[in-house]
């Protein structure tokens, strides 16, 4: 029995691929399988000989998967997928729909226990790594404010909520922090900003045929949890367009924790993501937080987990006492 971890992959998309090609950098992991909803002869792999299966076959390996990595969309896909394989395997996935990550917490911790797995929710860079700067900036610095900005870059899960708008063809959304909030949150004034007042959001739009711009336009605008609270522009271009100028991928952004010690002494901790490449980065978090669930699974800490329940060594190849003498 090989004693790397053993993944598979649902979903073969950027992010998908993204996984593929972190994990030929981590080498205690090998890949064992892909499954797709599409036909498997379409999918091309990045990692040579690496069999392609069909999603419906997937419980046929069970014994042959020790964390299922999920790259499918927060919108539609993991709300399906999610309890489904989370009662089959150990499972790491990137949904990102804040508002409603309680109840898909919820839903993962139901589906998981029974079998007695692992299912690492919400892991990524935000929710995930942003998520734990805000814990520690909170738990520094009790009396503060904390400030997350996103961008400027390409959301993937904002993006792919557009595409499943009726109407589009494709599509990509940009974050856009606003330079003047930015500000604000790094001077100590610590102000209270709405979401609006944060961030903008960038919309570049292919129209499907005979599709109603002014519908589609209205569709996105006013889409709860991921655009209606927010300034919203909305460009239709051709698909040309798309593919030529915004094809890139990069994002990023900074979670600023503005606060006071002592004798009203400002103390202003910050944390920046600088991203050539969203989906890459991202895959990364989940293929190392994919070593951690194993881990985790393995001294019997079964259901639903999120990046504040992983303890930080957990994460690393490296033996804790390895992580003491080098990075302590």
């Amino acid at each position: 029995m090989s004693d790397k971890i053993r993944i598979g992959i649902v979903g073969h998309g950027n992010l998908g691929l993204g996984v593929e090609k972190s994990i030929a950098q981590n080498p205690d992991m090998k890949l064992v399988g892909i499954f797709t909803r599409r036909n498997p002869s379409d999918i091309k792999p990045f990692t040579a000989g690496v069999p392609v299966h069909a999603l419906a076959d997937v419980e046929n390996f069970r014994k042959d998967v020790d964390v299922m990595i999920l790259c499918g969309g927060s919108k539609s896909d993991l709300p399906e997928q999610g309890p489904a394989l989370a009662a089959l395997f150990n499972t790491v996935d990137s949904f990102d729909t804040h508002a409603k990550i309680p109840e898909y917490f919820a839903a993962m911790d139901r589906a998981a226990k029974p079998g007695a797995h692992t299912a690492m929710i919400a892991i990524g860079w935000d929710p995930g790594l942003f998520s734990i700067n805000r814990l520690y900036g909170e738990a520094v610095l009790p009396e503060g404010e904390t400030y997350s900005f996103w961008g400027p870059g390409v959301s993937q899960g904002h993006s792919d909520a557009i595409r499943r708008v009726p109407g589009v063809k494709s599509g990509v959304q940009y974050t856009v922090p606003l330079e003047k909030a930015m500000e604000l949150a790094r001077n100590g004034s610590r102000p209270k900003l709405t979401t609006r007042e944060k961030h903008r959001r960038d919309c570049y739009v292919v129209l499907a045929e005979a599709a109603d711009a002014a519908e589609v336009k209205q569709a996105i605008v006013t889409m709860p949890d991921y655009f209606s609270d927010y300034d919203t522009e909305v460009n239709f271009i051709t698909e040309d367009e798309l593919k030529s100028k915004h094809s890139a991928m990069p994002h990023g952004g900074f979670v600023i924790r503005s606060g006071a010690t002592g004798t009203n002494n400002t103390q202003t901790v910050e944390f920046r993501l600088a991203l050539g490449s969203n989906p890459e980065f991202t895959s990364s978090v989940l293929v190392a937080y994919a070593r951690a669930a194993i881990r985790m699974n393995r001294v019997g800490d079964i259901g639903a987990k999120t990046a504040f329940d992983v303890a930080p060594g957990l994460l690393s190849p490296k033996s804790a006492a390895d992580l003491r003498k080098e990075l302590l």
